[in-house]
């Protein structure tokens, strides 16, 4: 995210102190054409709501992509009210009312356990599942193993079999999250095909679905992501349908928290830059232990009658309003110069920022959320927002 008129006059425009989430539709419409687009032919692209929840960006996925993949039934509500032509229902932790609620509603479930498959199956009707596999190998490397080691995901291939009372028509088989090798992605697929072949038969299953889950890396402190040119060289067999899950890949780029300096002091000669806002909106870089990158949108109006903190040419730790030293989203950060008032904008932050962090602690006001209208540039390169909300 650059730092051109457009996108910093929308930032100063918000409420003070400024502390928001911006998301790009236009955006997140141009990334699925570009998936879509390095997907084997006749590959399903699915989005996967818990990446960022926000109602328009779901309805928006909604409609690019193929489909809604949820983990809860609370992302099952989000995906019908968005109209979602197909859902996918996942995740080891299922209620009854869940299932009920996602065999109702048309969703395929991936079954994740013995026990949760004649839970099913007792609900009646023989409803279609896949089976989501903990193989034995994961295959691939990135942040979370999801398989190929002890997790609490799938069912361990040693004890695959069929349960009367459901229809199996395929497999479930996520690997990793933020994997960033694409060659290595592709052969992952090209091996799960014919693994799920292999198994199927064996099981007398009528091999219909491939799910691989999602995976798809981006790099939080360049620019780097996963390149999916290897993908579209994956032969799916006639009969198939290959089904991809992304969801960081799809929205990281698409959003951007942006929040004002409240302080800057030195202590113990480390500098730091206050923020109304912190991790409890982008909780991510403390989750990871690592550094977010951050651009410098300058604020020239400074209404006060005191003096206005300011540094220049040096290092800034960039933390939040919480009374914790771990509330940091930014170390050792440089900066030309930087003044209270101004306001950080931390991109990236599309997927797995303001939906996996903790909310409630502390109790401050939550952060503005501002939606742009379509287009297909960046912020600095749209309309003035088209939804803003607390």
């Amino acid at each position: 995210m650059g730092t051109d008129t457009a996108h910093a006059d929308l930032l100063r425009g918000l409420n003070k102190p400024v502390c928001a989430y911006v998301y790009d539709t236009g955006a997140l419409r141009d990334r699925v054409a570009e998936v879509r687009a390095a997907l084997p032919s006749r590959a399903t692209l699915l989005y996967a709501v818990k990446a960022n929840g926000h109602p328009e960006v779901v309805r928006t996925m909604a409609a690019a992509c193929d489909g809604l993949e949820v983990a809860s039934g609370g992302e099952l509500d989000l995906a019908r009210a968005a109209g979602a032509r197909r859902i996918v229902f996942g995740g080891p932790g299922k209620t009854d009312a869940e299932l009920a609620a996602a065999i109702e509603s048309g969703a395929l479930i991936n079954a994740e356990s013995e026990h949760e498959l004649r839970r099913i199956a007792a609900l009646g009707d023989e409803p279609t599942v896949c089976l989501r596999v903990n193989r034995a190998h994961g295959g691939l490397r990135g942040s979370h193993a999801m398989t190929g080691t002890p997790t609490p995901f799938g069912i361990d291939e040693t004890q695959l079999k069929k349960i009367p009372g459901v229809r199996v028509i395929g497999f479930h088989l996520h690997a990793v999250s933020n994997n960033m090798d694409g060659d290595a992605h592709a052969a992952f697929v090209t091996d799960a095909l014919t693994w799920s072949a292999d198994t199927a038969r064996a099981l007398g299953i009528d091999l219909q679905v491939v799910n691989v889950g999602g995976g798809f890396g981006v790099d939080y402190l360049s620019a780097a992501r996963m390149d999916l040119t290897a993908l579209h060289t994956v032969d799916v067999p006639d009969g198939i349908d290959l089904i991809f899950e992304p969801g960081r890949y799809l929205a990281a780029d698409a959003g951007w928290y942006a929040t004002e300096v409240l302080d800057l002091k030195t202590t113990h000669g480390r500098t730091f830059a206050v923020l109304r806002g912190g991790t409890h909106h982008f909780r991510l870089p403390a989750a990871w232990g690592y550094s977010h990158p951050f651009t410098v949108v300058p604020v020239d109006e400074w209404p006060h009658p005191y003096p206005r903190p300011e540094v220049r040419d040096t290092e800034v730790d960039a933390v939040g309003e919480l009374c914790t030293p771990r509330d940091v989203l930014a170390r050792a950060r440089h900066v030309e110069r930087l003044r209270a008032g101004d306001i950080l904008v931390f991109a990236r932050t599309g997927a797995y920022g303001w939906d996996i962090s903790h909310h409630e602690f502390l109790r401050h006001d939550p952060p503005e959320f501002v939606l742009t209208r379509p287009g297909s540039q960046p912020i600095g390169g749209v309309a003035p927002p088209i939804h803003r909300s607390r």
